[in-house]
């Protein structure tokens, strides 16, 4: 019936601010046809503002989306000599996690499994 997530809704109080750190900050590619999405090899992020249609914002919490990164140590090092502070790290035994929010407080996570699956 599911066969793939087609984008994670992504909560904002500035979409520019947004789109700046989603692009510029963490790296991920601008869509070519609509400004406020990115795209996570074939994810994409849409940045939207719950206040613009009439609803309060809250950002994202306790689902993180987990992107996936070669090195967590050296990605983690490159973002926090861009200014992003991380509230923790983890290591399961099957894969590395580093933990971090953008700037509206959604949580997000860098994450790479170095066991095999299954």
């Amino acid at each position: 019936m599911i066969t793939k997530l087609d984008f994670v809704g992504v909560p904002s109080q500035d979409a520019e601010r947004s789109r700046t750190f989603y692009v510029e900050t963490l790296g991920l590619r601008a869509d070519d046809h609509s400004r406020f999405e990115f795209w996570a090899g074939e994810t994409c992020f849409g940045i939207w503002e719950p206040e613009n249609l009439g609803m309060e914002f809250a950002p994202q919490k306790n689902a993180q989306p987990a992107l996936h990164v070669e090195d967590v140590a050296a990605a983690k090092a490159e973002l926090e000599a861009k200014g992003v502070e991380f509230s923790g790290e983890l290591d399961t035994g099957v894969c590395n996690m580093a933990f971090f929010t953008d700037p509206d407080g959604n949580d997000l996570m860098l994450h790479h499994r170095y066991a095999p699956r299954g």
